[in-house]
């Protein structure tokens, strides 16, 4: 079975070696640097097997980017208080959204505007709204990647159509395929980063429904998904143009 690795980080400042991936799935870890050639040292290794390479890792390299437990106790916070984070962040608010199906969505007329064949009336006046439109014009930055599965299911399609109204509070509303995501190993889980030291994991039900969230604060575990952050960036789109780019596909 093909290994799922996730690149944590290196050492280098030119992005080479050595550098720390993990194993998403047995949690292993994998290191790769400089091979250990003096046979004085060698030879001062214990338990080395035949079939072993020493290598050399700086210190700094294991500490940074080694596997790290989340905080010592989970802090599972509820709805409420996860809504709160939207209140109190300051600089930055960023949402990878990994999931196919979002209860709550199915809920609204807009989606039923949506599932009839009607472009949505996306109300702006909400206290969801009100709170985002604030922080935007106040320059603080709110973005999201979603992820779309290939074929799209309705709540993506939902979601891609949403995007409107993300924009309109001053979001910045990208979209990539799940395949990509998973090429550039992203996590299979929701979570919100705010001002690059808070992140919230979503927690969902067998239904689907939010029902609140894990707060991470170490500071190794919270560099881990900014990094996340950055690879979706990266690798995401407007969702303008992603839309443009499926009819396109369909055409």
């Amino acid at each position: 079975m093909t290994r799922r690795l996730r690149f944590n980080g290196t050492g280098s400042g030119e992005g080479g070696c050595p550098a720390v991936h993990e194993d998403l799935d047995s949690g292993e870890i994998i290191v790769h640097g400089p091979r250990l050639t003096d046979p004085a040292a060698i030879a001062q290794l214990q338990h080395l097997g035949a079939d072993e390479i020493p290598i050399v890792v700086p210190r700094n390299t294991l500490v940074d980017f080694g596997p790290k437990e989340r905080d010592p106790e989970r802090r599972i916070i509820g709805l409420d208080q996860f809504g709160r984070l939207f209140e109190k962040f300051q600089h930055s608010a960023w949402h990878l959204e990994m999931r196919r199906r979002y209860a709550a969505d199915e809920l609204t007329d807009t989606w039923a505007q949506f599932v009839r064949g009607e472009e949505p009336t996306w109300d702006l006046d909400t206290p969801w709204s009100r709170t985002i439109r604030a922080k935007t014009d106040d320059g603080a930055y709110v973005g999201r990647v979603r992820i779309v599965d290939n074929p799209p299911t309705t709540g993506q399609l939902y979601l891609l159509a949403y995007g409107d109204k993300n924009a309109a509070l001053g979001e910045d509303a990208r979209s990539m395929w799940r395949e990509d995501a998973q090429r550039a190993n992203l996590p299979d889980e929701d979570f919100w980063v705010f001002d690059s030291q808070l992140v919230a994991v979503l927690n969902f039900d067998d239904a689907d429904n939010l029902t609140g969230a894990e707060l991470i604060t170490e500071p190794a575990a919270v560099n881990q998904y900014n990094r996340l952050r950055d690879v979706a960036q990266h690798y995401s789109v407007p969702y303008k143009q992603f839309a443009a780019n499926m009819a396109a596909k369909e055409a």
